[in-house]
């Protein structure tokens, strides 16, 4: 079983959380019947993103063998076969169906733009997988757009507005996300002393630079969400201070990265460090109490 788990990459599952991101933000995460859509729109896009990881292994099967972490993969250590993984590809979509069918007639929900949004998802990543993966800079791009495509999603099924500054932040933010794989997958090329076609067009310098950009736009897009009249309306006008969590975790990261020259991606180090595990839950309760206590907060004169 830990192999197909494996195969599926569920691990990465968690950037699919990005479709609660609507539900949260809009104070609506009490609401019952929209945070069903919202775990239904989960699952619906973990699982496509499972069809596209399964794709993404079996189209580099070599290239994964001679690299030191990717040949552990179960399609490149042979842990599992190729018409075995093209099996577990069709049972998936074959359930991605069916659920996107229930959600249609039982949960009564309008699901045309959210299967759209499904459906450029999957074929943007399959452009991905056979080529734009190697050209430099649109396949950062293409890894952002992502990310917003999940937001946008959790919006579509649940019925709930996106600002554009939400959607910018996303972007930004999932462009911090894969620069940052990009220069630890560079880092390892100069110890190891393979190279991949897909670092072409990078190197270290190129890397920190464009970190160091995105993730300025990051805190900026977030100090003017967090100002806008939406947030404001719906939170406590202090919340533009939670920006101190941000700025916080954003050095920690930069630290990590180009400190102590840590070469994992940045979604590994989320799951390591501390510092910004501690930051990232005190940033989470600070909304929680601003946005779901917005009231109490005003009647005792908190703040």
């Amino acid at each position: 079983m830990k192999k197909y788990l494996k195969l599926l990459r569920v691990e990465q599952w968690v950037k699919n959380l990005f479709v609660f991101v609507p539900l949260f933000f809009s104070g609506n995460i009490k609401n019952l019947d929209l945070l069903t859509k919202s775990i239904f729109a989960f699952v619906i896009f973990s699982l496509a993103a499972g069809v596209v990881y399964i794709l993404n292994d079996y189209n580099d099967i070599e290239a994964d063998r001679k690299h030191p972490e990717k040949r552990r993969r179960p399609l490149a250590s042979g842990a599992i076969s190729k018409s075995t993984a093209i099996g577990v590809l069709i049972g998936l979509v074959i359930v991605n169906i069916l659920l996107t069918l229930f959600a249609q007639f039982y949960l009564n929900t309008p699901i045309w733009k959210f299967v759209s949004i499904i459906v450029i998802y999957f074929l943007m990543n399959l452009a991905y997988t056979f080529k734009l993966k190697h050209v430099p800079i649109i396949d950062i791009f293409i890894i952002a757009i992502g990310f917003v495509l999940r937001v946008q999603a959790g919006g579509y099924i649940t019925g709930i507005f996106i600002s554009q500054w939400a959607t910018l932040l996303t972007f930004v933010l999932a462009l911090v996300l894969a620069i940052g794989k990009r220069r630890g997958e560079l880092i390892n090329a100069q110890i190891s002393g393979k190279t991949r076609k897909s670092l072409d067009g990078y190197n270290v310098q190129f890397a920190d630079i464009a970190l160091s950009i995105s993730i300025t736009l990051a805190i900026l897009c977030y100090l003017m969400f967090t100002l806008s009249p939406e947030v404001q309306l719906k939170s406590h006008s202090s919340i533009f201070y939670t920006v101190v969590f941000v700025v916080f975790a954003f050095l920690r990261y930069l630290q990590q990265t180009l400190v102590y020259n840590r070469t994992e991606s940045p979604t590994k180090i989320l799951y390591r460090d501390r510092y910004i595990q501690i930051t990232l839950v005190l940033w989470v309760v600070s909304f929680l109490i601003l946005i779901y206590f917005k009231e109490s907060i005003h009647q005792f004169n908190l703040l």
